[in-house]
């Protein structure tokens, strides 16, 4: 089977990573493009649904035809038909309702034809781009045509545990990628710096216990968003909220071994005068009650004062600063590594 992974652009080293976990039945290729990762696969397709870097993954088949009316033939039609069947068999019957095509001339009469022919015969109605079976159709670099069949309802990057919603929220798969890249162990004690809605704590304890895991954030609404969306997750018990404000944290100096937060941009949330003031605060308390050792992750889209003062502070080492696309927001994943530096000198 050809498979296509997207991600969001700048996570496909870890998309690939994941991938890796599946073994022989995933045979990886060049990525095709930004975020797009393609691969022959021989295994369950319901495992590729547990994907968490992924934002969705599409079923390939390739049509040796000349121009998309060719698919109405009764052959082509049958395997597209075919090929839209195993993405509903995937999933308990009502999880699929309506088909959307994307395509160049979608509106055109042959592929409303198609549409109209796919639909009628899986018992779909045809919907807007919110479709729940979406396909798309493009032309290969072959000169033949290929129909991606995305695999699930919803993207996967529509976490199930998101019950609870706030403008600006970070989205599962970033809040994965961010955690992984904390190397999380059983015995963290794990700080999330502005939990907000929980995307971030929500993740990483997905990912396997911790020893202690805290979520602070001084808006009573954020906190209760993510009481919500943590409860929805199955984490009752595994996790702290507190109102602490993350520039004087009640912490003892040197007892956190991984912190993660996605700051302020200055967009929906703050701005960039009071992130001249709020960053250094946010580093320096991070780094006191950080250990040697420690990894931290941090999203931001303040990429030059984070520059400027990730220099000034040996405190800090950047092993890594990840450029993600987010829909047009191109923001960076800064991971650092707690130095033995004493920020207290």
């Amino acid at each position: 089977m050809h498979i296509e992974v997207v991600v969001a652009a700048g996570l496909e080293a870890l998309a690939n990573d994941e991938l890796r976990q599946l073994g022989r039945r995933a045979i990886l290729k060049p990525a095709s493009g930004p975020g797009v990762l393609p691969l022959s696969y021989s295994g369950d397709l319901r495992d590729l649904l547990e994907l968490r870097v992924a934002t969705s993954v599409y079923l390939v088949r390739e049509f040796a035809v000349p121009r998309p009316r060719a698919l109405l033939g009764d052959q082509h039609l049958r395997g597209a038909q075919q090929l839209a069947a195993t993405a509903l068999r995937l999933h308990a019957p009502g999880s699929f309702q309506s088909l959307f095509l994307s395509a160049a001339g979608a509106d055109s009469a042959v592929l409303t034809r198609l549409k109209e022919a796919l639909a009628s015969h899986l018992g779909l109605t045809i919907g807007s781009e919110d479709g729940d079976l979406l396909l798309r159709l493009r032309r290969a670099s072959s000169g033949a045509w290929e129909l991606l069949v995305r695999l699930t309802p919803r993207p996967l990057a529509t976490r199930t545990w998101r019950v609870c919603n706030r403008e600006g929220a970070l989205n599962g798969p970033v809040a994965y990628a961010m955690a992984q890249l904390t190397r999380p162990k059983a015995d963290d004690h794990y700080l999330n710096i502005g939990c907000g809605s929980g995307s971030l704590l929500i993740e990483r304890l997905l990912l396997g216990p911790a020893q202690r895991a805290l979520g602070c954030d001084t808006s009573g609404a954020a906190r209760t968003c993510a009481a919500q969306n943590l409860g929805a997750a199955g984490l009752h018990g595994r996790y702290e909220l507190t109102d602490w404000d993350a520039r004087a944290l009640p912490l003892a100096t040197g007892s956190i071994s991984a912190i993660s937060a996605d700051l302020p941009f200055g967009h929906l949330v703050g701005s960039h005068d009071e992130n001249l003031r709020l960053y250094p605060a946010i580093l320096d308390e991070a780094a006191r009650v950080a250990r040697p050792g420690a990894r931290c992750a941090l999203l931001s889209h303040e990429v030059r004062l984070m520059e400027r003062l990730l220099a000034e502070r040996p405190v800090w080492h950047v092993e890594q600063a990840l450029r993600v696309d987010l829909g047009g927001l191109y923001p960076r994943i800064f991971l650092l590594r707690r130095t033995d530096y004493d920020c207290r000198l």
